[in-house]
């Protein structure tokens, strides 16, 4: 299952991935004249600052299985895409109730005006994780302006493997630095330490 992986620690809050989500569900697709669109095109992902300085948190829907908003919308304006897995909302069905926002866990749903095809009205908004863009081979919008891997679209068990393995050499060559060679160090664990390092200066260099 391909997702966005949020890397908190990565955030700089600079917000690209906010303005990008905006454009990419305007009617025109264009930076300028998103700007001056009836209604304003709103971004589904939000970045909070953090609590210390120089550190913010890109809040986003986790498309939840199962998913509490999809669980208790009366309308059944919120649904699952089952192509994508994605959590989904049809402004159409949308009575602004608000009960999806008080069950979501991660405060990912707010309410803004939108057209839902025939009028202009309040209607409950979040990420879609980009499901128009998947369906042209795109990955989401946010994730694809990232500039420092805060946000990174991928298969989760890769991703999080692949942080797993980054994890291991960063802690395995601050031990091999940290200890006196002098103490006698079984050979497979002088042998795990010689990777830790040579891992880390791959890293470094790439």
């Amino acid at each position: 299952m391909k997702t966005v992986f949020v890397n908190p620690e990565r955030c700089i809050g600079c917000r690209q991935c906010e303005f990008a989500c905006a454009v990419a569900h305007s009617a025109s697709h264009d930076p300028v004249a998103a700007m001056f669109e009836q209604p304003l095109p709103r971004s589904r992902i939000h970045v909070a600052p953090g609590a210390t300085f120089h550190s913010s948190f890109p809040a986003r829907c986790r498309h939840c299985d199962p998913a509490p908003c999809e669980q208790v919308c009366p309308t059944g304006a919120i649904y699952r895409d089952a192509a994508h897995a994605l959590v989904l909302i049809d402004p159409r069905k949308c009575i602004a109730c608000a009960m999806c926002a008080m069950v979501c866990p991660f405060d990912a749903v707010s309410f803004h005006l939108q057209l839902d095809g025939v009028e202009l009205r309040t209607a409950a908004l979040k990420c879609d994780g980009c499901v128009g863009r998947l369906e042209q081979g795109q990955e989401p919008a946010c994730s694809e302006v990232c500039k420092v891997d805060a946000l990174v679209f991928g298969n989760l068990n890769e991703i999080v493997n692949s942080a797993r393995e980054k994890g291991a050499a960063v802690v395995l060559s601050a031990v091999a630095m940290a200890e006196p060679e002098t103490v006698l160090v079984p050979e497979h664990i002088k042998a795990w330490r010689a990777w830790g390092r040579s891992a880390d200066a791959a890293q470094a260099q790439a």
